[in-house]
């Protein structure tokens, strides 16, 4: 069962999701505390490669009131991804050639009560690709309405 923490709903609006993988995180104490407190926010997050690391940009984690002063991490610091060196090595050809871009969509707590973080490889839309999007949400709303009416 995997229990969702934050997800990053503005991603799916502003891109066309291509591809997902999943990334461990690196993480201190207390941010895993705050983290099942549910205290994180991605909705401006994004993930860079930088020698050879996959890196977790501007995902804002607060800290708990319990936390100790001297403990407590910067909350917008980047966080390290954990994945295979075949799967960045994929992942930084396509960004660089294709010119695509990596998004963070959720923070989740795993089957095995550990947090993973679900990367996206994402293409950014057009303002008229937001609209049909949008058209055709209201639309598929519109029918289920009439759907659950009729019967």
């Amino acid at each position: 069962m995997i229990k969702d923490i934050a997800k990053n709903k503005k991603a799916l609006h502003d891109f066309e999701i291509l591809e997902t993988f999943e990334a461990g995180v690196v993480l201190k104490g207390s941010e895993v505390k705050a983290l099942r407190a549910g205290r994180a926010n991605l909705k401006d997050s994004f993930v860079r490669i930088t020698k050879g690391e996959m890196f977790l940009l501007n995902a804002h984690i607060g800290h708990l009131e319990t936390t100790h002063a001297s403990f407590r991490p910067d909350e917008r610091a980047p966080r390290k991804l954990l994945m295979h060196r075949k799967q960045i090595d994929r992942l930084f050809g396509s960004v660089t050639r294709d010119g695509l871009t990596m998004v963070a969509l959720s923070l989740y707590l795993n089957d095995k009560n550990i947090i993973k973080v679900r990367v996206a490889l994402a293409k950014g839309k057009n303002l008229h690709d937001k609209r049909e999007t949008l058209k055709r949400k209201q639309a598929d709303l519109e029918a289920r309405a009439a759907m659950k009416d009729r019967f």
